[in-house]
This record gives C-alpha cells, sequence and structure tokens, in this order.
C-alpha cells in the first residue's frame, strides 16, 4: 500500500534518519495493521449477516456486491437507474436489479405501501420477458400509472428500448448496449398521480421473484443415474426449484460471469470434485412428500459474491436437517432421513491392540431440553414468526434444569416444514453419542461415510473415515436413529420439580396444587350443563397474567383449551367442549408478562364422570344424524370424483385374442408424424359363451400434439347373463394441455336382477389445472328392490384451490319401506383446508313408520318473502334470529330481556324485576 509506504518513509526520516530498512519495517506494520482491522471490520460485518429469503432493503449504486436468489423470496433490490421527463417530470422510471442469472419470474404480486397488490399481466411492449402494471394504480380512464416490465437475465437478452427511447434527451441515459445480460431486473415506469401518491410519497416496491433456474443432475442423461434433457453447460434447460439438495449442489458449482467464466457466487467447483451419489440421495429425499401431502423439505435463500461459502452451505444444510460430507475428497452432502444400516460392528471387527473413544451419552452442557426458532412466513408479509417451542419435561428433569436455546429457519418459509426441522434438530441434539472406534481393514472397506452401521443394539451414523499410512482404518461415529424423522410430535412427559422452600414466585414456571374436579351450572336456557371446574394456588405472583388450561376425554387425543385472565381467583369453571357421562384429563400452565420459560403441570382426571344434561338431547341427537349424513355426502362426492372410466388401451390388446379375429389397419408417417386407423372385429363361441367385439382406434399425432379416438362395443351372452357395453374415448393433447370426453353405456341382465347405466365424463386439463364435469345415471332391479340414481358433478382445480358440486336424486323401493333423496353438495377450499355447505331432501323409513326431513347445511341460513318490509328469518351461530314472531304456546325455560332489567324462570318458577 503506497500510502503506508509514504509515512513509514517520513517517520523513519524523522526518527532514524532516513534508514529504509526502518521505513520497511514500520511501513510493513502499518498496512498489516490496517488490513487486521479492515479483516477484524469485515468479520463483524459477516456475523451480523442474516441468511434469509427476504433482500428487506433497497441498494443504491455500483458498489454492491453481487447477490443471487435460490427458491422464492421478496426483495427490494438495487437501484442502477433513475430517469424524469414530460411535461412537470410527470413520468418516471427507476430500474431496480433484482438478481444474477436467469431467474424464473415475478410471483403475481408485490407489496406497496406496505399492502399487498396483484399484479395484472400486460402485452409486452419491447424486449422485455412479461410485463404488468399493478391492481388498483389506474387513473380515471382506466388507464395504468404504475407499470413493471421484467427481464429474466436470460444470455442474449435484448435492452429496453423504450428507456433508451425516452431518456435519449437527458443528461442521464439508458444506454442501447445496457442489455445487462446475466442479471434479472425490472423496470419501474409510473406517471405522477397526486390521487394515488401525493400523500404517500414516492412509492417503495418489494418484489417477490422466483430466483434461479437451477440445474438438477436427476434430469441429465449424460450424467450417471440421470434422465431427461437438462445439461451443466445449457441454462435454457435449468429449471426453477425450491429444492435445498439442489440449491447446495448449484451453489458449488457457482453462478459465473457469461464472457469470462469466472465465479461470481458460490465455491466454482467442476462435477468431478461433488459426490453426486450423495446428491441423488439428498435431491430426492427433499422431494418425498411426507403424510400432510408436503414435500418433505423446501427453502430460499438470498446470497451474494461475499458470502462465506460455509456458512451458505450451512443453511441449505440445515434446510434439509443434513449434514455436509467430504467423502474421499469428494464434496457431497447427507439429507435428514432415515438410512438402513449397511453392517454390523461387532467385536471381532474392532482390533484390541488399538484404543477407541466412546461417549455414548454428551453431558448435559452439551445438550439442550428446550427449542424455539423463527420461520420466514409469508402470510405475514415475509417477516420472521417464532414456532412452537419444542421441550420434553423428561429432558428437562435428566439435565436438572432448563438448557433453552434457539435455531431460526429464515430460509424455510412454509411452517410445517420449519416446524419438523426444529423437531429434527431437538432430536438429533439428545441423541448425541460419539465414538472414535478402530476397525479391521476388512470392515473399513466396506463402508464410508453418510453411511449408516449397527454397533451394540444402536444405530450409527458414520461422519468421517480415516485411514493412517500403514492403511489402519478408524470410523468417527454419531448415534443416529430412525425415529429422528419420525412425523409424530413430540409428547412431554412427566417432570419432577425437585422443592426448594420457599419457592420463588419469580421462578415459578406454573401453578401450584393444580386439580379439576366435575360440576355443573344452571345454563341460560333454564337447563343444567355439565362443567370442569379447575383449582390451584393462587400466585403472589403478579407476572403472571392468566392461567391456560388444556384438557381431553380420557381415552381420546383431541385437545382443548381455555384460560382463566384472573390467576389469583384460584377457581375457574367452563364448559367449553365439555359432554355429557365423560371422564376429563386436565393440565395447566401460564401465561406471564414479561414473557419466560414456562412448563405444563402434571396431568389430574377428574374423580367422576361429567353430569347428563337435561334438555335438548333430541336437539344433539338429530345434529349428529345430519351431521353424519353430511360426512356420507362427503365421502360419496370424494368417491364420485375418482377416475371413472379405464383408459380403453389398457383394457383390451389387439393381439392374441382367440377365436375369429378380422383386423384392418391404415398407416402413414413421416418424421414425428402419425395417422393411422385400425379396426378389430371379434368373435369367440363357446359352449358356455357367446361374445362379439368391435374395436376402433384413430390416431393423429405430430410431435407432442396428439388427438385420440377409440371405441368398443361389446355383446356377450351366457347361459344365464347377457351384457351389451359401449365405450367411447375423444382426447386432444397438445404438451401438458388435454381434453378428453369419455362416454359408457352399459346393459347387464341376469337370473337375479337387470342393471343399465351410463357415465359421461367430460375433462379439461392446463398445467395441472383441472375442469371436470360428470354425469352418472343407474337403473337397478332385482327380486328384493327396485333402485334409480342420477348424478351430476362438477369440479374446478387451480394451483390447489379447487370447487366442486354435486346433485344426487336416489330412489329405492323395498320391502322394508320406499325410500327417496335430493341432496346438493357445495365443497370448494384449498389443498391445507376447504368448506362445504349443502342441503338434503328425504323421505325414509324408520321403525316401519314413513317420515320425511330436510337438513341445511350451512354457516347462514336466511328466508324470505321478497319485501323490503318485512326482516328475515336467520339461523347462524347457533342462534334463530326473528323479527316478529306470531306463537300460540311457548315451550321454554328461561325468559330475559335484552337489556337485562327482567328474568322470567319458567322452571324454578321465579320472576325477577331489576331497576
Amino acid at each position: 500500500m503506497a500510502i503506508f509506504t509514504s509515512i513509514a518513509t517520513a517517520i523513519a526520516g524523522a526518527l532514524f534518519g532516513g534508514s529504509a530498512l526502518a521505513a520497511s519495517l514500520i511501513g510493513g506494520a502499518l498496512a498489516f495493521g490496517a488490513k487486521l482491522a479492515i479483516g477484524k471490520l469485515s468479520q463483524q460485518k459477516q456475523q451480523k449477516r442474516k441468511y434469509t429469503a427476504v433482500q428487506g432493503e433497497i441498494q443504491f449504486g455500483g458498489d454492491v456486491p453481487v447477490g443471487t436468489l435460490y427458491g422464492v423470496g421478496k426483495t427490494k433490490g438495487q437501484r442502477t437507474f433513475y430517469a424524469k421527463w414530460g411535461s412537470g417530470n410527470k413520468w418516471n422510471a427507476e430500474v431496480f436489479v433484482l438478481a444474477n442469472g436467469w431467474c424464473d419470474g415475478l410471483e403475481p404480486y408485490v407489496y406497496i405501501y406496505g399492502e399487498k397488490k396483484a399484479l395484472v399481466s400486460r402485452p409486452v411492449i419491447g424486449n422485455e420477458v412479461a410485463n404488468y402494471h399493478i391492481e388498483g394504480f389506474v387513473n380515471g380512464s382506466g388507464d395504468p400509472v404504475l407499470t413493471i416490465r421484467f427481464y429474466d437475465g436470460r444470455p442474449g437478452q435484448l435492452v429496453d428500448q423504450k428507456l433508451v427511447d425516452v431518456s435519449a434527451g437527458l443528461g442521464n441515459k439508458w444506454k442501447s448496449t445496457s442489455v445487462n445480460a446475466g442479471i434479472c431486473y425490472v423496470v419501474v415506469e409510473r406517471i405522477y398521480s397526486d390521487k394515488l401518491f401525493g400523500s404517500k410519497g414516492r412509492p417503495e416496491l418489494e418484489f417477490v421473484l422466483r430466483g434461479l433456474r437451477e440445474y438438477d443432475p436427476r434430469k441429465d442423461s449424460t450424467v450417471a443415474g440421470g434422465s431427461g434433457t437438462q445439461r451443466l453447460n445449457d441454462p435454457s434447460t435449468h429449471v426453477h426449484t425450491k429444492n435445498p439438495a439442489v440449491h447446495r449442489l448449484n451453489y458449488q458449482l457457482g453462478l459465473r460471469a457469461l464472457v469470462s467464466g469466472r465465479t461470481l457466487i458460490g465455491e466454482g467447483k467442476s462435477l468431478g470434485q461433488i459426490d453426486l451419489a450423495t446428491y441423488f440421495v439428498a435431491m430426492n429425499v427433499c422431494d418425498t412428500l411426507r403424510s400432510n401431502g408436503k414435500k418433505t423439505y423446501e427453502c430460499s435463500l438470498f446470497v451474494s459474491g461475499d458470502d462465506d461459502h460455509t456458512e451458505v452451505l450451512k443453511q441449505f444444510d440445515d434446510a434439509m436437517a443434513g449434514y455436509g460430507l467430504n467423502r474421499r475428497g469428494l464434496s457431497g452432502v447427507i439429507p435428514g432421513a432415515p438410512q438402513i444400516p449397511v453392517k454390523d460392528l461387532t467385536a471381532a471387527d474392532i482390533p484390541i491392540d488399538r484404543a477407541k473413544d466412546v461417549q455414548f451419552r454428551p453431558s448435559a452442557f452439551e445438550r439442550f431440553n428446550h427449542l424455539s426458532g423463527q420461520f420466514t412466513s409469508i402470510e405475514s408479509m415475509w417477516n420472521p414468526e417464532s414456532l412452537k417451542p419444542v421441550y420434553v419435561n423428561a429432558d428437562i428433569a435428566a439435565d436438572g434444569r432448563n438448557r433453552q436455546t434457539s435455531i431460526d429457519f429464515l430460509q424455510v418459509t412454509d411452517p410445517d416444514i420449519a416446524q419438523y426441522l426444529l423437531n429434527i434438530r431437538y432430536r438429533q441434539n439428545r441423541m448425541g453419542g460419539k465414538a472414535t472406534v478402530p476397525v479391521s481393514r476388512r470392515f473399513g472397506l466396506a463402508v464410508q461415510e453418510g453411511e449408516w452401521i449397527t454397533w451394540r443394539g444402536k444405530s450409527w451414523l458414520i461422519s468421517e473415515w480415516r485411514a493412517d499410512d500403514r492403511l489402519r482404518i478408524t470410523l468417527v461415529l454419531s448415534e443416529t436413529s430412525a425415529a429422528i424423522y419420525d412425523d409424530d410430535d413430540i409428547e412431554p412427559g412427566p417432570i419432577v420439580i425437585p422443592p426448594t422452600p420457599p419457592i420463588n414466585p419469580s421462578l415459578l414456571s406454573t401453578v401450584q396444587n393444580f386439580n379439576v374436579a366435575v360440576g355443573m351450572i344452571n345454563g341460560a336456557q333454564g337447563y343444567d350443563t355439565p362443567a370442569l371446574v379447575f383449582t390451584w394456588t393462587p400466585p403472589d405472583d403478579p407476572t403472571i397474567t392468566a392461567v391456560r388450561f388444556v384438557y381431553q376425554i380420557e381415552g381420546t387425543t383431541e385437545l382443548f383449551e381455555d384460560q382463566c385472565m384472573s390467576p389469583e381467583d384460584g377457581l375457574f369453571r367452563t364448559t367449553k367442549n365439555v359432554v355429557s357421562g365423560k371422564v376429563y384429563n386436565a393440565r395447566a400452565t401460564i401465561t406471564t408478562v414479561p414473557d419466560r420459560l414456562r412448563t405444563f403441570t402434571n396431568w389430574m382426571t377428574t374423580a367422576q364422570p361429567t353430569g347428563l344434561q337435561t334438555l335438548l338431547t333430541g336437539l344433539q341427537q338429530l345434529q349428529d344424524d345430519a351431521l353424519n349424513r353430511f360426512k356420507e355426502l362427503q365421502q360419496e362426492m370424494d368417491e364420485f370424483f375418482r377416475p371413472r372410466l379405464v383408459e380403453l388401451l389398457d383394457a383390451f390388446s389387439l393381439e392374441g385374442a382367440v377365436g375369429q379375429i378380422e383386423r384392418q389397419q391404415i398407416v402413414a408417417s413421416i418424421g414425428d408424424a402419425l395417422a393411422q386407423i385400425t379396426e378389430e372385429r371379434r368373435v369367440r363361441v363357446s359352449e358356455n359363451e357367446a361374445t362379439a367385439q368391435l374395436l376402433k382406434y384413430l390416431q393423429a399425432s405430430l410431435g407432442g400434439t396428439n388427438a385420440r379416438l377409440i371405441t368398443e362395443e361389446t355383446v356377450r351372452a351366457t347361459a344365464d347373463s347377457a351384457l351389451s357395453s359401449q365405450i367411447t374415448q375423444l382426447t386432444a393433447e397438445t404438451g401438458s394441455n388435454a381434453a378428453a370426453i369419455q362416454a359408457e353405456a352399459t346393459a347387464r341382465a341376469d337370473a337375479d336382477s337387470a342393471l343399465s347405466s351410463s357415465i359421461t365424463s367430460l375433462d379439461a386439463e392446463v398445467d395441472g389445472n383441472l375442469a371436470r364435469l360428470i354425469q352418472e345415471e343407474t337403473a337397478r332391479a332385482n327380486g328384493d328392490s327396485a333402485n334409480a340414481t342420477s348424478i351430476n358433478g362438477v369440479s374446478a382445480d387451480f394451483n390447489g384451490r379447487f370447487a366442486q358440486g354435486l346433485v344426487k336424486f336416489e330412489a329405492v323401493a323395498a320391502p322394508a319401506g320406499v325410500d327417496a333423496r335430493f341432496s346438493v353438495l357445495l365443497r370448494a377450499g384449498t389443498s391445507q383446508s376447504f368448506k362445504v355447505s349443502g342441503f338434503y331432501v328425504e323421505l325414509y323409513t324408520e321403525g316401519g313408520v314413513q317420515k320425511s326431513r330436510m337438513a341445511v347445511q350451512a354457516d347462514q341460513f336466511l328466508v324470505t318473502s321478497g319485501n323490503n318490509r318485512h326482516y328475515p328469518l336467520v339461523f347462524e351461530n347457533g342462534e334463530l334470529k326473528l323479527a316478529i314472531a306470531n306463537i300460540g304456546t311457548v315451550n321454554a325455560g328461561l325468559l330475559q330481556s335484552l337489556n337485562g332489567k327482567m328474568k322470567i324462570d319458567l322452571n324454578n318458577g321465579t320472576i325477577e324485576i331489576f331497576s
């Protein structure tokens, strides 16, 4: 550094007579001190870096490290250009760099002024990949005043010509050479509107970006074990993903500059330096669906060229509950998933002349028994949210005290995945046995890092494989178990807290002397209802603000909750989710301000079952009957929308039939274009059966486009049965878009019954979005009954959101009675939850008596005369609301005025009037 050389020369001249040696030593010391200080500052900056799926600040200028996004994340971007033009500078444009590399696209929404707004697609006007305007930002004429032109950063992308044109006469120009190849960016253009921007100021946008298109070797047929068209050096074949193992591989391979090939982000390794076998396993584990229907692991992460590689790789490892691996010099990864042990280590495999180091249980200082953490919540505008803390009371008791720590998963945006990771990390820490074991050469050469073995009745992970110059092999083992990755929740066990009189209230983690008993409460409608009575010693601690109760019916797993906001009362009654004739278990904990570690009491059990409710039992039974009927309707809907018809080509073969066959076929093809007509006639006769069948198959295809028409007509007769059927299938496919019409008509008769049915299905599908209409009609008769059914169903599924409707009309006549039912069921929602509404009208037989019933399931049931002067009848939230009632006889328990001034208790014969 020249500046330090000059300073050193001046000092040496003043103190040492201009000695060259002194100048050199002083200059070196100054340079070293400066480098050390800069290194410390850089280290502090690195330690403050939070790895997450959010880039929350606008970056300005060019002195910003290159960065990119793996997965999906929210970013404000780096502003690199600003221009204003027109009368009064009414038009403005800004350029924001979102990420380096070829990215997949924008999610269909942005955040502006703290609100989530939809992006509305517009026709492209130049070289951009997509063009949008923001929902609600339009002028009085309906024209957008805030638009976004999106460039995905692909190699060879062209310049934003409009920005070049409008800035040509300005001092700050967007050059025609500013193509930003290899850079994903947006041009935000706005027209000033005092109504939309005047009071709020310049809008600050937050974009939700689908980041890098990444290379997946599983889909590359040039790689051993891969199959597909992806190629490492052809980014046009890469695809977007949220798979942590794919992220990790692409980071190790690195994002390279388009011209120089220099590594901008990541390690810059070659495939030859990667242990692809471990990566293939990890990628498949991440994509495996769990019991909740979600992928096992997903994550998203912003990284920069200045980030420490070890820290970035650790984020990807944590996102799949795994560990980095160096196997024989190759970089790999072990995913968080159970394995099958490859060998059993026995005493014969361990040389007795070599020492081993075994620690079956780490010290309490190395383990924690209370783990909390955060994840990035999309629902809360991509802000961190707390996960449910994981703790086991038995572990706390074993350790002697609470040992709490936290692990954040800010690279994970799915709460279920993040909660699963938190549980796994807790279990991995608790099962912390370590061992360094010498093994025989025969055993050592048969295993490698990352594999599981068994030893002394436990499973162990080989975390390190060592060999000295005499080829004496040593394994470093970590205790593991398949139970670590079990989906089941960690259930808190009993905890024994040694008494330490006097108890310091500030150390209380729960209430003292908790118990539960049964009771009865005189209900507001004049009947007794069962209740639970919770008691405890009132705490002398003002920081305890509430007592929370968790209870369940003995022998069941469903939990209910309630709370008392007056801890000093020492008693609380609840009727919430309490039913008659049941024994209950309950436990309690506390809420404190400020928050601190809390624990539950032991489970307590009521001495006897809850009492019996004295009224409304009949209504409860009717409610159960209706709910059961609606459950049956939902089950019928589930079964109805399962595939109705079998693919016809799977139903028959054109070869190998026995009997008389006549077949004709016409085929024409050029390249990948194909047209064919196949017709086959079959007849078969035996002593017991006669069958005739006519098959027709028409197909035309070109590349990925395919059209087919298939018909099958069959008649069959035996000594006691006859069958006639006709099946028709029409399909049209182009890429992932498909349309199909399928129809099946069947008539069957035998010695005991007759059946006729007709099924028609219409499907239309585009990129997984499916619309379906199914109609089924059936008539059946036998010696005991006659049944006729007509069902119509519609279904629409879009990106995990679905809506379904089912209309069913059924009539049954039998010796036991004549029944008829008309039902309508509607269902809509997402893959996580859904809503159901419907009604049914039925005639049914009960105890030989014909009855009728109508039931409605809806959040709100309304009856109106259509006259504005008359208010409707409404049933909502368990209450019947009616403006005027003309009633002859009223059977009731309690009558009470709305203002509480008068009560008439008909059961107890009292009248109370309050002034």
